[in-house]
């Protein structure tokens, strides 16, 4: 999904995530409901709390039966380095693959990711896409907010244009690259 900035994008993706109730319309789900995972733009743990503590707290409230041992796996896979310090001392990046891990500790079948790559270096960019087409590889669904057009057009199937909150384009990703009028950055 892009568009500029104030076009709705980060709105439309806390309404997918039951965060925010929409203003008009409805969304619809398949029945049983598909689990989502949310990493939103801004890191969504509790800053006081190391990153251990953090993935156990949520590993708790997502009723995991172990876990310590989902938050040392987490901490591994998402490569978060160690330690006891407040969560709120991290990095914009380290703070971005906390929020990441939390978000992977229920195994959502649809993750839904707003800018997700934006304070992130590259080596920390290409893990998120590795753990991201895992999503996808076992049959879920990845919808990410992005400004990076390189980003686009490497790992979109589908594109989102919004403007204005307006939906100005949906479709492929060869339909969008043939479509002048959808391209809100050129």
């Amino acid at each position: 999904m892009i568009g500029p900035n104030g076009a709705g994008k980060s709105t439309l993706v806390a309404i997918l995530a039951n965060a925010l109730d929409p203003s008009e319309g409805h969304v619809e789900t398949r029945k049983p409901p598909p689990r989502i995972g949310w990493v939103p733009q801004r890191p969504s743990h509790y800053g006081r709390l190391s990153p251990r503590e953090n993935l156990e707290l949520f590993a708790r409230l997502e009723g995991l039966a172990a876990p310590e041992q989902a938050a040392e796996r987490m901490l591994a896979f998402v490569d978060l380095p160690e330690g006891a310090r407040a969560s709120s001392v991290l990095s914009q990046g380290n703070k971005q693959r906390l929020s990441l891990a939390i978000t992977l500790l229920a195994a959502p079948d649809v993750l839904l990711l707003d800018e997700p790559t934006a304070a992130l270096d590259p080596t920390q960019r290409r893990r998120l896409w590795e753990i991201a087409m895992q999503t996808r590889d076992r049959g879920g669904a990845v919808v990410y907010v992005t400004q990076n057009l390189e980003e686009l057009e490497r790992f979109a199937d589908r594109v989102v244009v919004l403007r204005d909150g307006e939906l100005i384009f949906a479709g492929t990703h060869s339909e969008y690259s043939a479509t002048p009028d959808a391209h809100v950055f050129a």
